[in-house]
């Protein structure tokens, strides 16, 4: 057995949509946020600049609404099915706000092995971010070998500094920032999982 972490990005790894393109059609947005968000995975806004915009545009949105939505969107179900059976050896890194995505933390059973930006809230609101997560800092806190699987732009160093950085392209394109530095590049998830056992 090997002493790989493996590390998932949330949105278009795990789920098959895209959350805050899903949270935008609530309030009629989701033309303006998913601009944004294609601008942010070719790399032309930085994360921090794209998430705050989308937060702004979003913010109004009940928490209870959210998680909701949240709730409703499909899971790639293989790669959640290699987590839970590797659950201690499993990582969630994502740039969503914890209030946001902490309930569908709780029912893949990963309450306290994620990571993610900070919400200031007060009741259902969500009146600013605290902190915008840097998911490559994350790996420094991580005392083993790190396998890191993601897809955004928002992903590329994390993947460059893991000991095994995958790009995954099962949902949408993998971005090319993660293309030039990832060891290897997915495009099924079927295929993705059979490689991550092999390094179990």
């Amino acid at each position: 057995m090997s002493e790989y972490k493996f590390v998932f990005d949330l949105d278009s790894t795990l789920t098959k949509q895209e959350i805050l393109p899903e949270i935008s059609k609530y309030i009629g947005a989701h033309e303006s946020i998913s601009k944004i968000t294609e601008e942010t995975m070719l790399g032309n806004l930085s994360f921090e600049e794209s998430f705050s915009k989308r937060v702004e545009i979003l913010k109004d949105v009940p928490i209870s609404k959210v998680r909701e939505i949240i709730d409703n969107i499909e899971l790639n179900n293989e790669l959640i099915k290699f987590i839970s059976q590797n659950i201690n050896r499993c990582i969630i890194i994502t740039g969503n706000l914890d209030i946001w995505i902490n309930e569908l933390m709780k029912k893949l059973n990963m309450s306290d092995k994620y990571y993610s930006s900070i919400a200031n809230y007060d009741g259902e609101q969500v009146k600013f971010i605290e902190k915008i997560i840097k998911k490559e800092d994350v790996l420094n806190e991580i005392q083993s070998p790190v396998v890191a699987i993601g897809d955004g732009s928002n992903d590329t160093k994390m993947i460059e500094y893991a000991d095994i950085g995958i790009g995954f392209g099962g949902v949408r394109p993998i971005a090319p920032s993660v293309l030039e530095v990832c060891d290897y590049a997915f495009y099924e998830e079927e295929k993705l999982c059979q490689f991550l056992k092999r390094l179990l």
